[in-house]
């Protein structure tokens, strides 16, 4: 079977891992999230965005892949499995998942910062004002889609999700409040949809089993009942 996977912060915050939508008062681990997470952040204090996403990057490097990472990856035993992500962490990687587009970017990555050619290069370290990239001498800043940006992975991931072919949905750990990115869900036509979280989001779409239940045991059961179809 083809399955599409789309992901949101519910998968990676059970392995320890938090995003500004944990949060209603428009405070990321304490910063205003358009000073960090914006073009025009970025513009007024580069330092300060550095220093966030530096922080970032380290929690992703500390982090381990949860059971429900490992489970998603294990479909691949059987059927041909595509990831969609809205997360930046590299944590589907890691529990062996092979074909993973990431939506708003990756923070173990880093591009020049005025858009300039040269493509994205791996980054582990901290990043400060003064990192060039090798090929194109800029300044480096994270390959991270912030708001007031388009998002490059857009179109693929909308071609594989609205494909014809595509057997199963399976939705895990997303309010489907970000749009465009919820059109991955919305606009389906998939022949059956799973929604994976304890307060699943209305999806108006045929076919639909949801499962009440954390991403790390939701996930199981689901991936479960697949393989055994295979």
């Amino acid at each position: 079977m083809n399955i599409v996977v789309f992901t949101g912060a519910g998968v990676s915050r059970e392995s320890g891992l938090k995003t500004f939508r944990d949060s209603e008062d428009g405070l990321w681990e304490g910063h205003d999230v358009e000073a960090v997470a914006s073009i025009r952040g970025w513009w007024k204090d580069p330092q300060r965005v550095l220093d966030f996403y530096n922080v970032r990057r380290r929690e992703v490097i500390k982090a381990e892949p949860n059971a429900a990472h490992r489970a998603i990856a294990e479909l691949e035993k059987n059927h041909d499995v595509i990831v969609i992500t809205q997360n930046v962490d590299d944590l589907h990687e890691r529990a062996g998942s092979t074909y993973v587009i990431h939506l708003h970017g990756e923070v173990l990555k880093a591009k020049a910062a005025d858009g300039a050619i040269g493509g994205s290069i791996e980054w582990r370290e901290d990043l400060n004002l003064g990192h060039m990239h090798p090929l194109t001498k800029n300044q480096l800043r994270p390959d991270i889609v912030w708001f007031g940006e388009g998002l490059p992975k857009l179109d693929e991931a909308m071609d594989i999700a609205l494909a014809e072919d595509v057997d199963i949905l399976i939705v895990v750990g997303t309010t489907l409040n970000v749009y465009p990115a919820a059109y991955v869900a919305t606009e389906t036509k998939a022949k059956r949809v799973f929604v994976v979280d304890p307060a699943p989001p209305e999806l108006p779409v045929r076919n639909l089993t949801v499962v009440k239940e954390a991403a790390t045991t939701g996930v199981r059961q689901v991936v479960d009942e697949l393989l055994s179809l295979a």
